[in-house]
């Protein structure tokens, strides 16, 4: 209410009451499995297979849910979201694969940092640290910090590929340093995560990879000069020692250690064609004083583990004079994730080895609401919405642990309003065993779940493009999403729209008198058929049986039911705590109808007019004064929903002649 002080005009704005209520989305899909790599028990958003290849590690042959991802995304599916998750055993452990990096002598070769996976797996141990000390000179503390480089290579040889790569500049253990190594890292790197070491201190830094070698500062112009035509012994790895020799030059022709630099590299480069160890070694100038050799990666011989030593050629002291000898931290190549089982390395390394695990059980993936943060299934706890659950790995477990899972999965769903895919087993190809499955999963029956025989066969890009049976429940949550963003909620996903994509020929091609016998039992059928090819020819809910007479007899009328209920139940929050009376229910039925109306005008219900259509109740008879004392406001919605045109008729009469 405004305020009146003065005579005149006063303006107010007053309030429409007006809510608006939009619909959520109606086909985010989870999938939950094994996947190579990826975060466990956590719900990833991800928009196509090239979010899926990123972050999880794309196909897998053994991950069905990698295939039923594809599927997914080539059938129209939009968003998805992915739970990894994974067992163990003592043959094949789940597990990160990580490195201790420690401090060099001078410093008592104390662990500085523990550097591991950013998730458990194999891919782990194809993850390389390299460490060097050519920091930002003018900040405090500068021989304190240290550069840091990841790259993930696409295996674990010497002439594997980087694929992705990291750069984190002027480190420093110091916590109270905004450049400290530990939050720096683990804030932006999508590859490792690290944690400060049990010897580490604010002043304590890990030790270079490569051979470093000592201050050159003090070399003097008579020294440089001697070092023309001088040899130095290099021995890199396993390979067998030689002598590098120095260019020969003029007195006072190199006169800085930048000059002196690519002199020594060439040397070292020249010193065995044969090895590409030699060949792509790299000498590089430190804090314009040190100078740091490294052997050349790429040849089938070389190994992040090996070590650069350098010694005097005979009698020739030029490996002294460089620093290279005495005053040298001899170290790795690059600091190798994995490399080998709690074995040090140069002592100044020590690696654990990443696994994968085993595929999941029953236990994994229903996983538990009381674990923090939640697992499996309960992973999703966490997530805003879903609204098609798949799990085709259930179909591959023991019958007794499938139909835990199953039943976990569809209580789940009821709980989310979310609608689940059951996938059958790839011995089910015979419709008689279809049946006989289903008899003996009876529990599997429910209005918020749907099963499709038989399983598609598609086209296998890990193994030469050869069929593979899989789990529908991906290319139709695809076709779910396809249909849901062409023609709406309430149109049923199947017919010769619904064609199955990717798909290459089915586990048995049915016939009419085949599908005649599932389709009254709740079992909706993909059929082959001349032109249209490979279509979902079903819509029913597992408590789509003819017998059974239920009001959710049909997919497209539950899937939008569900959708009703949480669009309503996030559109009305604005009620809670407004006065319970007359004015409040107004507003209600003002705006739960505009939905209901926009609804009808899209052609989500039968009727010719909207009375015919829905109606929205909330009133005095709703809501009494007892539940008004109690603080509870009734609002009764109702609708007439479109039923799929499962039987079609066609009569045809011959019109006799005239009389």
């Amino acid at each position: 209410m405004v305020q009146v002080s003065y005579p005149g005009v006063y303006i107010q704005e007053v309030p429409s009451g007006v809510h608006t209520i939009t619909s959520v989305a109606t086909s985010i899909t989870a999938f939950i499995d094994f996947f190579r790599e990826g975060p466990l028990n956590t719900a990833v958003e991800i928009y196509g297979m090239t979010d899926f290849e990123r972050v999880f590690g794309g196909l897998d042959t053994r991950s069905e849910a990698s295939y039923a991802i594809a599927q997914f995304f080539l059938n129209g599916g939009g968003t998805a979201l992915v739970i990894r998750v994974a067992g163990t055993s003592a043959g094949s452990p789940l597990a990160k694969a990580g490195v201790i990096l420690k401090a060099d002598a001078s410093a008592g070769g104390v662990s500085v940092l523990n550097v591991a996976a950013a998730s458990e797996g194999l891919w782990g141990n194809n993850v390389r640290v390299e460490v060097d000390h050519q920091v930002d000179t003018s900040l405090t503390n500068a021989a304190n910090r240290f550069n840091l480089r990841v790259t993930r290579y696409d295996g674990p040889t010497g002439k594997a590929k980087p694929i992705a790569r990291e750069t984190y500049l002027n480190l420093i253990m110091d916590t109270a340093d905004p450049r400290h190594a530990v939050k720096v890292v683990n804030d932006g790197s999508s590859l490792i995560r690290v944690t400060a070491g049990a010897g580490a201190t604010a002043t304590t830094r890990p030790a270079a990879s490569g051979t470093v070698g000592g201050d050159l500062t003090a070399l003097t112009q008579a020294q440089l000069d001697g070092l023309s035509g001088k040899k130095i012994n290099v021995k890199i790895g396993a390979l067998a020692a030689v002598d590098a020799t120095l260019d020969t030059w003029a007195a006072g022709s190199v006169t800085t250690l930048r000059q002196l630099r690519p002199l020594v590299e060439k040397a070292i480069r020249a010193a065995n064609a044969n090895s590409a160890s030699y060949t792509g070694a790299t000498v590089t100038l430190q804090d314009n004083k040190q100078l740091v050799v490294r052997s050349g990666g790429g040849s089938d011989t070389y190994s992040p583990a090996e070590i650069v030593l350098i010694a005097n050629a005979g009698a020739d002291t030029s490996a002294t004079l460089l620093q290279l000898v005495n005053a040298s931290t001899t170290n790795v190549q690059e600091y190798a994730l994995g490399l080998a089982a709690g074995a040090d390395i140069a002592a100044l390394k020590k690696s654990t080895v990443g696994g994968d695990g085993t595929q999941p059980g029953a236990t994994e993936i229903i996983g538990s609401p009381g674990a923090e943060p939640h697992t499996g299934i309960h992973a999703l706890d966490y997530a805003d919405i879903f609204n098609i659950l798949c799990i085709p790995r259930a179909a591959e477990l023991t019958d007794t642990e499938m139909t835990s899972v199953v039943n976990a999965a569809i209580k789940y769903c009821g709980d989310r309003r979310a609608f689940f895919l059951v996938d059958i087993p790839s011995t089910i190809d015979q419709v008689q065993e279809m049946k006989d499955w289903l008899d003996a999963h009876a529990n599997f029956r429910s209005r918020n779940a749907a099963v499709y025989f038989p399983r598609p066969r598609i086209p296998d890009a890990k193994n030469e493009y050869r069929l593979r049976s899989v789990g529908a429940s991906g290319t139709m949550a695809g076709i779910y999403s396809r249909t849901d963003a062409e023609r709406g909620v309430w149109k049923a996903p199947a017919g010769v729209e619904a064609a199955l994509r990717g798909v290459a020929e089915l586990d048995a091609k049915l016939t009419d008198a085949q599908n005649g016998t599932l389709n009254p039992l709740g079992i909706n059928c993909l059929r082959s058929f001349p032109v249209y090819g490979n279509i979902a020819w079903g819509s029913r809910t597992l408590d789509g049986a003819d017998q059974m007479g239920s009001e959710w007899k049909y997919v497209p009328i539950r899937r939008l039911a569900l959708m009703l209920q949480e669009s309503l139940y996030r559109g009305t929050k604005w009620v809670v705590f407004e006065p319970n009376d007359e004015p409040l229910w107004a507003r209600i039925r003002l705006n739960v109808g505009a939905y209901m109306m926009s609804l009808f005008r899209q052609g989500a219900f039968q009727g010719t007019s909207p009375k015919d259509a829905f109606f929205v109740k909330c009133d005095a008879e709703t809501t009494t004064q007892n539940d008004r004392n109690q603080g509870i406001v009734n609002i009764l919605v109702g609708f007439a929903p479109l039923k799929p045109a499962e039987f079609v008729v066609i009569g045809i009469q011959q019109i006799a002649g005239q009389l």
